[in-house]
C-alpha cells in the first residue's frame, strides 16, 4: 500500500507538477488551502507526510503548519514546505517551528522526491 501525502498548495501548475512526479509511489490528497487542510485532517485523516505552500488563500502554510503542530495530534507529521518567497531562508528561520525541509519554487523534482524519501525513513515511516 502507497503511503499518503498531503499536498496543500493554491497554485495549479505546481499540483499538477506533484502529482506528476509523485503520484507513481505515493497516494496523494491534494488541497488548495490550509483551511480545506484542515477539514480533512479533522475528519480523521492521519497522512504519512504533509508537503505545503507557504503563500495561500484563507489560511496561509505556516499559520496551518503551526496549527497542526500545537494540535498534539500532528505535531510528529513530517512537514516539507515549499515556497516561491525571495526570504525564504529567513522566513523559515523565523518559524516557532521546525519544517523537516523545504524547497523554493520551482524546485528540483528528483531533490524534492528524495527529501520524501530521507524524511519518511528518518520518521520511520517505510514506504512498500
Amino acid at each position: 500500500m502507497k503511503k499518503q501525502i498531503l499536498v496543500v498548495d493554491d497554485e495549479l501548475s505546481i499540483l499538477k507538477l506533484l502529482n506528476f512526479i509523485l503520484s507513481k509511489d505515493y497516494d496523494l490528497v491534494i488541497k488548495q488551502n490550509g483551511a480545506d487542510a484542515i477539514s480533512w485532517l479533522e475528519d480523521g485523516n492521519d497522512p504519512a507526510l504533509i508537503i505545503s505552500d507557504l503563500e495561500m488563500p484563507y489560511i496561509d502554510g505556516g499559520s496551518f503548519i503551526r496549527n497542526l503542530k500545537i494540535s498534539g495530534f500532528y505535531r510528529d507529521t513530517p512537514v516539507i514546505l515549499l515556497s516561491g518567497a525571495d526570504n525564504l531562508d529567513k522566513i523559515v528561520e523565523q518559524m516557532p517551528f521546525r519544517a523537516d525541509c523545504y524547497f523554493k519554487k520551482p524546485f528540483n523534482p528528483t531533490e524534492l522526491k528524495s527529501s520524501i524519501t530521507e524524511t519518511l525513513q528518518k520518521h520511520n515511516v517505510a514506504n512498500n
